[in-house]
């Protein structure tokens, strides 16, 4: 016999349809029926399981939720295990004390009716918020660009758009973070930083992720100082102690939406905020820039740029000019570096201008391989016509970093006209936020081991300078002009700092090139710290090709 009448077990299952088909779903009517028919049939405790896949339920990931539990000692009553046709897997268990109660067979059969339904319950509420899981985030559960376009559908349905702040942030020097404290402690750092902004924002704005450590969303006006507070440097710990901390910043594109205001479209304020924040990303100083309609014109030129590049490229507008390095205590040109100027409609178009949008994608790299073949297009011709060329550098972005065959590609082009290697020397930039450490040593070591000289370019204007030296082989260390002293005071910081460097060069058996040396003063310093060679303007500007090698005939400067 039933522990509870027929009239009873009908009625439980009409009010379990009733509350688990009602939109929205009453959580606390269901929760209070499931206690009502635990209680009655005697159960002592009721549990259901969810798991996306089967694979997911052998690992034990998925949901386990307890409904029911009065504490006592229990026995698996009924368990009953459904798969969907999704994949997903469901599971409901009923435990009992069969010391207090045996259960008859059709209890078991009204139990096993209910537990089903309760079973189709969980697995389409909780299916749907899978659903909306996947749909609006990413694979690292973070909101993606369907949650930011939902966000600002139904905001600017409301009219509610208008006034908020809308930004692009690309976390600054990440990659170094990462190389630092290791990829997994750099992901909870990335966790740490989105939660504290989506924490700040609140309700009435967004944070989601593009892709990386790129991120977009909106906020309230009223939240702007706190929020600019965190993006310009937030202390994130990473370890269980709150000890190991690192230093969060970003580089910020910001568009403050007008009152009144209405989206027309995503592109808008997309074109907005990563303009701002590519002006961010490139600028020394201010790392929040905010849209102005001076950025449109900007945005119209690097467009410009970058659909004018591979016709101008084809047709040879880029001009090599050279120039000269010189050891100031022979005053001989000891080498030169290859730079080139943008010819177009009869104007020269300076590098400032079209290099750093040629580096915002592959461009640049197409550029620096065209400046090495005109190079030894160059050099070919000097060893024809009996001149003793000197070495010449070449820059090559750290866009390259990521070509695992640069280095053939290099040798490529250098034996195409059969020039010797050691005359050729690749510069690279020491800053290296966008690109892995070991692929820098990679290729440097691979272009030595080709007899191919290397030279790392600003050195002291980057952040890890001194690893670079220590763990990189460099043949060439080019000392930017900033880090050169203006006076001969020995007490002068900028003196001692210098001073050391040389030495520590030297020390290294690493030869040293000064750049943006432009006086006698500059050249006494020099001589002071026993460095010889200097490339700047008290010896020459950039010289055209044909001025170039008039300087070869009589290398040696009054």
């Amino acid at each position: 016999m039933s522990c509870v009448s027929k009239e009873k077990y009908a009625s439980y299952l009409e009010r379990m349809v009733s509350v688990t088909h009602s939109q929205p779903v009453d959580r606390d009517a269901y929760v209070q029926l499931i206690t009502e028919i635990c209680k009655d049939y005697k159960l002592t405790k009721g549990m259901s399981e969810f798991y996306i896949t089967p694979m997911m339920e052998q690992r034990g990931i998925g949901e386990v939720f307890c409904d029911f539990d009065n504490g006592k000692s229990t026995k698996v009553l009924l368990r009953i295990r459904i798969v969907s046709t999704s994949k997903a897997v469901i599971i409901g268990t009923l435990y009992s004390n069969p010391d207090e109660y045996v259960h008859e067979d059709v209890d078991v059969q009204q139990l096993d009716s209910m537990l089903r339904i309760i079973l189709g319950y969980v697995s389409r509420v909780r299916l749907i918020k899978k659903l909306e899981e996947f749909g609006f985030s990413d694979l690292d559960g973070y909101r993606n660009f369907r949650a930011f376009a939902r966000f600002m559908d139904v905001n600017n349905a409301e009219n509610k758009l208008g006034g908020k702040v809308s930004f692009y942030i690309d976390l600054h020097n990440f990659t170094l973070i990462n190389q630092e404290i290791g990829r997994e402690n750099g992901d909870i750092v990335m966790r740490k930083y989105y939660e504290l902004l989506s924490d700040t924002i609140g309700e009435t704005g967004i944070i989601i992720r593009l892709g990386g450590d790129r991120f977009i969303g909106v906020f309230d006006r009223g939240v702007q100082d706190d929020v600019f507070r965190i993006f310009s440097g937030a202390n994130i710990a990473y370890d269980v102690t709150g000890q190991q901390r690192v230093n969060v910043s970003v580089a910020a594109g910001i568009y403050a939406l007008p009152i009144p205001y209405m989206l027309k479209s995503y592109g808008d304020i997309m074109d907005k905020i990563m303009l701002a924040g590519n002006v961010a990303k490139r600028h020394d100083g201010e790392r929040i820039v905010t849209y102005g309609e001076k950025m449109k014109s900007e945005s119209d030129h690097v467009k410009m740029i970058q659909s004018a590049f591979m016709g101008a490229l084809k047709n040879e507008e880029f001009i090599i000019h050279y120039q000269p390095k010189v050891d100031i205590e022979t005053k001989q040109i000891v080498g030169a570096e290859a730079l080139c100027r943008w010819q177009r409609d009869g104007r020269v178009i300076p590098p400032d201008e079209f290099i750093p949008i040629l580096e915002l994608n592959t461009f640049v790299s197409d550029l620096d391989f065209y400046v090495l073949d005109h190079v030894c297009r160059d050099m070919v011709r000097w060893l024809n016509e009996g001149r003793k060329p000197v070495r010449v550098s070449v820059n090559f972005s750290r866009k390259h970093l990521v070509d695992i065959n640069l280095t053939d590609h290099i040798i490529t082009i250098i034996d195409k006209y059969n020039i010797p290697h050691d005359l050729i020397e690749i510069e690279l930039t020491e800053t290296t936020s966008d690109v892995m450490f070991s692929d820098l040593r990679r290729i440097v070591s691979s272009l030595q081991r080709e007899g191919v000289k290397t030279a790392v370019d600003d050195f002291g204007v980057g952040y890890s300078s001194l690893n670079l030296i220590r763990d990189i082989p460099w043949d060439v260390l080019k000392i930017d002009k900033s880090f050169v002293p203006e006076t001969e005071d020995d007490s002068n910081i900028s003196n001692v700092m210098f001073r050391h460097l040389i030495s520590l060069a030297h020390d290294m058996g690493l030869e040293c090139v000064v750049e943006g040396v432009e006086t006698d003063e500059q050249l006494k310093i020099m001589r002071k710290n026993s460095c010889r060679i200097a490339q700047g303007f008290f010896f020459d500007h950039p010289l055209s090709v044909d001025e170039f090698e008039d300087r070869l005939v009589n290398k040696t400067y009054p």
